[in-house]
């Protein structure tokens, strides 16, 4: 697979993953299980969003040096921050799940924050693999475009049917599934996911819940990653903006956790930007849509619904309370 990318920014690219990891894993495991605040996520989202940013400088100067030419070095930029913004707008969707599994299980906060960063690991090596095949079927077989697009199509309109009813974990299959194999305790034992009971190693609802994190993660990946296929086919920008827009989910999932009310309509938005995106797909080889007009549209689409949320917000009734289903 063909990419623009030198071999020194690769490296720069795992090493920032690699460190930020560490920082999660490491450095914020001191500080124990807690909730996360408001202003403690607030802060986080800003130093993500930050490094994604000066990532992408990096990446246009590196651009700039290697072809000596500036506009591919603001064009191959610029589809970076496209991808980047679809990938943490679909994240959002992704949140919205991650708040109703949590309260279907009635995750106590200080446990969420582990979930969350094991559910981060598993998606980046998920998207990985993803990208890297989906880059060399696309340079294998051409028409897969068209395949990609039409799957996005269908999944913004199955999305914006979606979007104005509640879902019901209790009819999940995977959820049906694993308590069918696996017994599970009816109580939480701090962050373990297995615990002893009458003398038998059974499942904590945490395992469940991580499992189902995981689920999500792969439905997600088929949705987000084909998106960004349709801004550019490079798999160096197509796997950082990925990975750069995961890296904040975390933060981000504490951040909209506290006003998830009052975005209640930006599923709609995420749904006219799928489509939108799967029809540029589709028109590939037709219309050429310039990355800009792309970025534009996205950031339209979102702007527009999340002022239309916030004005209509007080009309919305809140979402339920937690409930303890663990022991279903």
């Amino acid at each position: 697979m063909q990419t623009i990318a030198p071999l020194w920014l690769w490296a720069t690219f795992v090493g920032i993953v690699l460190v930020s990891l560490f920082i999660d894993f490491v450095v914020l495991k001191k500080q124990g299980a807690h909730a996360v605040g408001m202003r403690e996520a607030l802060n986080w989202s800003l130093i993500w969003i930050a490094l994604s940013f000066v990532f992408n400088g990096l990446f246009w100067w590196a651009v700039r040096n290697e072809t000596g030419s500036v506009a591919i070095a603001n064009t191959k930029s610029l589809e970076f921050l496209t991808g980047y913004l679809i990938e943490k707008s679909l994240a959002v969707d992704n949140i919205f799940v991650f708040l109703m599994i949590f309260s279907y299980f009635a995750v106590p906060p200080q446990f969420q924050k582990r979930v969350l960063m094991i559910g981060i690991i598993g998606a980046i090596v998920l998207r990985t693999i993803m990208i890297l095949v989906g880059g060399w079927l696309l340079q294998q077989f051409h028409w897969i475009l068209y395949l990609f697009g039409a799957f996005l199509v269908i999944t913004g309109v199955k999305m914006w049917w979606a979007a104005g009813q509640e879902p019901d974990l209790h009819d999940n299959p995977a959820l049906k599934l694993l308590r069918k194999l696996i017994p599970v305790s009816k109580h939480y034992d701090g962050e373990k996911f297995w615990t002893c009971e009458n003398g038998v190693r059974i499942a904590t609802p945490l395992f469940m819940v991580i499992c189902l994190v995981a689920v999500t993660d792969v439905i997600f990946a088929v949705d987000s990653i084909p998106a960004i296929f349709a801004i550019t086919s490079d798999p160096f920008i197509v796997l950082t903006s990925n990975v750069f827009a995961i890296l904040g989910l975390r933060a981000m999932y504490f951040l909209l956790a506290a006003v998830a009310n009052k975005f209640h309509l930006l599923n709609y938005g995420l749904a006219v930007i799928l489509v939108f995106i799967g029809v540029k797909m589709c028109l590939i080889d037709v219309v050429k849509i310039p990355v800009l007009a792309s970025l534009g549209v996205i950031i339209g689409v979102l702007v527009v619904t999340m002022l239309l949320s916030v004005r209509t917000a007080t009309a919305q009734p809140k979402r339920a309370v937690a409930r303890n289903n663990t022991g279903e």
